[in-house]
């Protein structure tokens, strides 16, 4: 039987009804890629762009055309947002870097250093309202049997970084990460949430959960409760909907918690997923990048078009 014509939304709690309407089909949108991370809508061209970690491209998909090559070679592209201009920010693994994509298709280089020694491998990226940039630098890229990143590894810790694009500041924000992953905003952008996929790499005592920070205005982070444990699998992506619901990936599909760590419910997808973002005209769509394929399903709540995802 084929798994996506069964019903892929689970309701663990009657509010996830409300949410996720029972019956909603998941549509594999394309498939075909090594390793599909970093989805994000591009309102401005109604498109999807998506990396292909071990293709070393991102690829785009639209309605009308379904999926093209948007960018090859793509430096081992790994996660992808939005700015407050509209302009795709991109953590690369094998240059082991943040890139800013400007309106007219040329690249910027925004960080490739802390205090002199080079970054891991940058893996995911959310930019506040303001502009400030947090990024998450785990050491994924040295660990790939399938490529190998530049140079040797500088820096023993895996950190959680906040970038000021107009000074070019970079500091360390957060701590005790095994290895920090996706990041999402909360709507009023108070709260930023950070999964830790550490388990991948420590089996013995590796956490897989997300952990909640109170965010002030300066970007400086306090541990905000409670730690949310997923599984099966590990947390990579999430994203946080209108209502503030955290989406997060897992082995078996995308979870759905509130900020008080309860799962409202789960929406099943037939191959391990990495990330996740909202878009489409009304904001509805949930774009799923899992392993091979790219997956979508239509809510009754929306996030928003930008990778942080916060309410007008």
């Amino acid at each position: 039987m084929d798994p996506l014509q069964l019903d892929p939304i689970v309701v663990e709690h009657p509010r996830f009804a409300q949410i996720a309407s029972p019956g909603t089909r998941l549509r594999k949108l394309f498939s075909g890629l090594g390793w599909a991370e970093g989805p994000m809508w591009l309102p401005s061209l109604r498109a999807l762009v998506c990396s292909d970690i071990p293709g070393n491209r991102i690829v785009m998909w639209r309605e009308d055309e379904g999926m093209t090559v948007w960018r090859d070679p793509s430096n081992r592209a790994n996660g992808n947002t939005l700015d407050e201009e509209g302009r795709l920010v991109t953590c690369e693994h094998q240059t082991r870097r943040l890139t800013r994509t400007e309106h007219d298709g040329t690249l910027t280089v925004l960080a490739t250093h802390f205090e002199g020694k080079r970054f891991n491998s940058p893996n995911d990226v959310v930019v506040r309202s303001d502009g400030m940039i947090f990024f998450s630098d785990p050491h994924y890229g040295f660990r790939s049997k399938t490529y190998k990143i530049d140079g040797k590894r500088e820096i023993d810790v895996q950190n959680l970084y906040r970038l000021n694009p107009a000074t070019g500041e970079i500091a360390v924000v957060g701590g005790g990460f095994f290895m920090p992953n996706g990041l999402a905003f909360s709507c009023n952008e108070s709260i930023l949430a950070v999964s830790d996929s550490g388990v991948n790499a420590f089996p013995l005592d590796g956490p897989r959960h997300v952990r909640q920070f109170r965010c002030n205005q300066y970007g400086e982070l306090d541990e905000a409760g409670p730690v949310i444990t997923v599984q099966p699998g590990v947390p990579d992506g999430l994203r946080v909907d209108e209502l503030d619901n955290y989406w997060i990936s897992a082995a078996d599909g995308v979870h759905c918690y509130t900020p008080a760590g309860v799962r409202l419910g789960k929406i099943l997808v037939p191959e391990t997923v990495a990330n996740l973002t909202f878009g489409g005209d009304t904001g509805r769509t949930l774009f799923i990048a899992a392993t091979t394929s790219v997956y979508a399903v239509d809510l009754l709540v929306a996030g928003t078009p930008l990778a942080s995802p916060r309410c007008s």
